[in-house]
């Protein structure tokens, strides 16, 4: 999947390096793409998001969809619950027709459009064409044939850029002008700057957008942002614990920097967003991080399940980063992510501080649970909501919005919003290997 895009594009790029920092991103350049954040007004914690609580899809005309990428964020796999055309499978139901499936592999994308038509949902799929090249597909378009939406999982690398060969958004808005667009995080893993770039064009271009930030539609989390609005509160910290489990994580890629850009753009990018959305925009000059390098005595693991090795020693992640931070209203953020569990659960807790309150999120990803602690009240008040899936909700959100007007369901995650996240973790990266660096002279 890595010469997804420029193989896409028919356009020959030298393979990115996440090996160093992209650029510093100055504080202006994030306020210059700032916009406002979704209010959470109507929230109903009642409302099943989960997929068999769902009315069956009414009838309708059919929605055309294109599909980039035939890997597992599109269509599943046993090491999570991502399954973006599962999910668009039961929002649409047979009014769902996947045109198109762009990948380069063609064996995989046969592979997995044969699971689909071997299922109850043939019908989407049985005259899907597989292309291997985006230049392919729109060479071939036929006007009756215009896409709806189009789905975009392919790697980050060849994403968010402005370079060809890794501007799919570019000779999308360009191509397929107003087709709205689902774009999976991290947004690139390219030039910070160069992902603004590309937010300015997605906005100019007025194209519906939505990115993967999925955490943000759980009920918890918009229970949290509504006790903030509803009570006028401002947020004095926010402190977040990202512990995975990695003796089972044998993806050679991931634990190589230059490839996919080390564990805090990769990885913790969601709980940078997450601590974006509640606590507002971040004062970057003031990030500050120390890590837990491979060769350091403490930073030795027993269970590293890919011969670590072959990646050169200049690129091989740390075990532990730990970043400070102050928001734009004066608030202190704080992350720690660590290579540190094995077995396969993750360990993984936010707490959001504000005058008398204590909002405590634990395990967001799996069995999602809310302690409140309000002001008078020294006990913890639990709150967990059933038939959840906020993978399910960004993809309705974004038919509905798509189908009934901007202002049917709150699309909680824009494209330039993203990118102000993938700034902030760039800078997190930046600012902890400048430490070590200093630290080794």
């Amino acid at each position: 999947m890595h010469t997804f895009a420029a193989r896409a594009l028919r356009l020959a790029v030298p393979r990115v390096s996440c090996a160093r920092p992209m650029m510093a991103v100055r504080p202006s350049m994030v306020a210059r793409y700032s916009t406002q954040q979704p209010t959470v007004d109507n929230f109903d914690p009642h409302v099943p998001t989960a997929m068999d609580k769902q009315q069956p899809p009414p009838p309708g005309d059919d929605f055309r969809v294109v599909i980039v990428g035939a890997g597992n964020i599109n269509f599943g796999s046993i090491e999570g619950p991502w399954n973006h055309t599962f999910r668009l499978e039961h929002k649409l139901g047979p009014r769902l027709k996947v045109t198109a499936l762009i990948d380069p592999s063609h064996e995989r994308a046969a592979k997995v459009l044969k699971t689909k038509c071997d299922s109850f949902v043939l019908s989407a799929y049985k005259d899907t064409v597989i292309y291997p090249t985006m230049e392919a597909y729109l060479e071939s378009l036929k006007p009756e044939q215009h896409p709806h939406a189009v789905w975009v999982g392919s790697p980050p690398a060849y994403r968010g850029r402005t370079e060809p060969g890794r501007n799919i958004e570019e000779v999308l808005t360009q191509r397929l002008r107003g087709v709205p667009l689902f774009i999976e995080k991290p947004v690139s893993t390219g030039p910070v700057d160069q992902a603004f770039a590309v937010a300015k064009e997605i906005k100019e271009s007025n194209t519906i957008v939505s990115v993967g930030y999925m955490l943000r539609y759980l009920k918890v989390v918009q229970k949290m942002k509504q006790i903030l609005e509803e009570n006028k509160l401002q947020v004095l910290g926010i402190n977040a614990r990202y512990i995975m489990a990695y003796e089972h994580t044998a993806k050679l890629d991931w634990w190589d920097k230059s490839r996919d850009c080390g564990p805090i753009v990769e990885q913790a990018t969601h709980f940078c967003d997450l601590m974006r959305y509640f606590g507002g925009e971040v004062d970057l000059d003031t990030v500050l991080a120390h890590s837990l390098e491979y060769d350091e005595p403490a930073g030795k693991l027993s269970r590293i399940p890919v011969p670590e090795d072959q990646i050169k020693p200049e690129d091989r992640i740390p075990r532990v980063t730990s970043a400070t931070w102050k928001f734009a209203n004066g608030a202190v953020g704080s992350l720690t992510h660590a290579v540190a569990l094995q077995g396969y659960q993750y360990s993984t807790e936010m707490d959001v501080y504000a005058d008398g309150y204590q909002l405590r999120l634990v395990d967001p990803y799996n069995n999602p649970v809310l302690y409140i602690r309000r002001p008078g009240d020294d006990h913890e008040e639990v709150v967990r909501y059933s038939n959840d899936d906020p993978f399910f909700s960004e993809v309705a959100n974004m038919i509905d919005c798509i189908e009934k007007g901007a202002n049917a369901a709150p699309i909680l995650s824009s494209y330039e919003d993203a990118v102000r996240t993938y700034a902030l973790t760039w800078k997190i990266r930046w600012a902890s290997e400048e430490t070590a660096r200093a630290r080794r002279q």
